[in-house]
């Protein structure tokens, strides 16, 4: 299906003046949790830990994340964007301030779960406005920039960290850092000009006229059982739960793909420090090739979303998940070469390469098959799906490691992600619209 969007100017004008209240929360969160994140197994070990342990405690800010994905969803249906995230900033201070002040393992570890919880009404928020406000003509790009400064603060925080830790010399001051981060946050969204507003009063309407059809618009009739097209109207907004019944073709088929994209991503933040280890790397050698790796991702967040507006989302989601399957079926058969080391630096950029023309594309998806209407219910949804992919991956990789070879689990995240590559070729272009 093929849509025919009128130029949009206004909308990209007021995208760019808003700018810095459209994407500066996103950078402040980024930076204050980049500063925290390699630190919480430190603390958690510091109050009593094992390694396992610590590293559970690390995972509650996922799990956190993924239940909170549903009610973020909810909330931001029912009082809107910007309520949220002055909420979800207030719960997030509490948060950060319980682990700081944490004298036992499980307040530090529920503060983590708590800021994760929270974690999702931020990304949510800005993902249903971007789906609203932003014309499908060049989405791809906004949300790519909407993640890239989500990346660009995880990216600066560690830096941020090391500093403080030089200066203090006491890990709990990256924790104060991101108190500091997330109080930022809540002023600006609070006392800032509000995007939201100023989008409904001025901007052309992102959403596609009443006459365009997608499939994830099609509703299930309770009398018939059958499909009905185009029946979500403008000013019904129905439950989460039943948004996802209503969804659950496009859920099922291109929210498993688009979960399988995740699962990748996340195993490769796993794998490569593993495999360094395993090749009986030094640390700084492990490091160096995960940055390469991280540098090379960051700097093509922004090309991701120029080749999906350009020529379609399967031309960029396509070559990421087909560079990033065949990336760890590869790496799977060196380990035991004598050159293992130099193949690990080159698939390391590899994955890299395919993890940076990945950046926006499940925000972007999601915004694509979300009914026009209410989009915030079935983002939750579609959120849940994709962190869900997310979290379960590294469990795959322990599990198949523990009981085989850590080949045997690189190569498995591998064979996910040509068959999630699969998914994307068989369902984008059912359920996605184009742009002429």
């Amino acid at each position: 299906m093929v849509v025919t969007e009128r130029p949009a100017d206004d909308a990209r004008k007021l995208l760019w003046q808003f700018a810095p209240m459209i994407y500066g929360p996103t950078l402040l969160y980024g930076i204050g949790q980049g500063a925290v994140l390699p630190l919480i197994p430190v603390i958690a070990a510091d109050l009593g830990a094992s390694v396992p342990v610590a590293a559970l405690v690390a995972s509650a800010l996922v799990v956190g994340q993924l239940i909170g994905n549903l009610p973020a969803g909810w909330a931001v249906a029912r009082v809107g964007e910007r309520l949220t995230m002055m909420i979800a900033a207030g719960v997030s201070l509490v948060g950060v301030v319980a682990m700081a002040l944490a004298p036992v393992l499980g307040v530090f570890a529920a503060s983590v779960l708590l800021i994760g919880f929270s974690a999702a009404a931020f990304g949510l928020a800005r993902h249903s406005f971007m789906t609203t406000r932003v014309p499908l003509s060049f989405r791809a790009r906004s949300l790519s920039l909407l993640g890239g400064s989500y990346r660009l603060g995880v990216f600066v925080g560690p830096f941020i960290a090391a500093g403080l830790l030089a200066l203090f010399g006491d890990p709990h001051a990256a924790i104060w850092f991101f108190g500091v981060c997330l109080l930022a946050t809540g002023l600006l969204v609070t006392f800032g000009r509000d995007p939201e507003t100023a989008f409904m009063a001025d901007a052309a309407p992102a959403a596609p006229p009443p006459a365009m059809h997608t499939p994830a618009d099609d509703t299930i009739s309770e009398d018939t059982g059958e499909a009905v097209t185009g029946s979500i109207p403008t000013a019904d907004r129905v439950g989460v739960f039943r948004t996802m019944w209503r969804h659950r073709t496009v859920l099922s088929r291109l929210g498993l793909a688009a979960a399988s994209l995740s699962a990748v991503r996340s195993a490769r933040q796993v794998v490569l420090p593993l495999w360094g280890v395993s090749l009986g790397l030094d640390a700084q050698t492990i490091a160096l090739v995960v940055g390469v790796a991280g540098a090379i991702d960051f700097a093509l967040f922004y090309a991701s979303g120029q080749v999906m507006d350009r020529f379609g989302r399967l031309w960029a989601a396509l070559p990421a998940m087909v560079l990033m399957g065949a990336g760890f079926l590869a790496l799977a058969f060196t380990h035991d070469l004598d050159s293992a080391a130099m193949w690990f630096a080159m698939f390391g950029a590899v994955l890299g390469v395919g993890n940076g023309l990945s950046s926006g594309i499940l925000l972007t998806l999601g915004a694509d098959v979300a009914p026009p209407a209410d989009p915030a219910p079935f983002l939750g949804s579609w959120r849940t799906l994709t962190d869900a992919g997310g979290a379960l991956a590294p469990l795959l990789v322990s599990g198949i490691a523990a009981a085989t070879s850590l080949s045997i689990a690189t190569g498995a995240m591998g064979v996910i992600g040509l068959v999630g590559a699969y998914g994307f070729v068989r369902w984008v272009p059912r359920f996605v619209p184009r742009v002429r």
